[in-house]
């Protein structure tokens, strides 16, 4: 079992993942998304301008999920914020921290092996997936784990189109 950051970075896209349960993933080939598989790991990361107010919001987990199968392609492309995606995989979302809250994921960066270079930690989250070695995911599941609650209580405090 991996354990991979998710990483969104608009707020419809965070909204279709979290109402769907699945995850779409662009054409470009990644060896992350082909090695992705069923009961995987898999923290959902919002990047800071996922809610289009990079000044005031942080990049930030907000939840966790495991996929319920590996990515394979889709019958049809979905299209999502003009994106559009040809594989994909189906989740199903074990925890979500209430919106606006989240792990901050900035502050801990220097501890962790995924960002090797941590003054320029923000080009690692250029992918729709980042694989964390085993001690990161410990950590990040430490720090997350008290902040969150079940996908249908937090759903609701997410904004529209959630």
């Amino acid at each position: 079992m991996n354990t991979y950051l998710v990483i969104l970075g608009d707020r419809e896209a965070i909204s279709w993942v979290l109402r769907e349960q699945r995850m779409a993933f662009p054409a470009t080939p990644r060896a992350a998304v082909a090695a992705l598989a069923a009961d995987d790991r898999l923290l959902l990361y919002a990047t800071r301008g996922a809610w289009h107010n990079p000044t005031r919001d942080r990049g930030r987990i907000i939840g966790t999920a495991t996929a319920r199968s590996a990515a394979r392609m889709l019958d049809a492309p979905i299209e999502i914020v003009g994106r559009t995606f040809v594989s994909g995989c189906d989740l199903r979302i074990d925890g979500l921290v209430p919106y606006p809250g989240g792990l901050e994921l900035q502050p801990v960066v220097e501890q962790l092996s995924a960002f090797p270079k941590p003054e320029a930690w923000s080009i690692y989250l250029r992918r729709a997936l980042l694989a964390l070695p085993t001690s990161d995911a410990d950590l990040l599941d430490r720090l997350l784990k008290p902040l969150l609650t079940t996908r249908s209580q937090a759903l609701p405090t997410y904004p529209s189109p959630l």
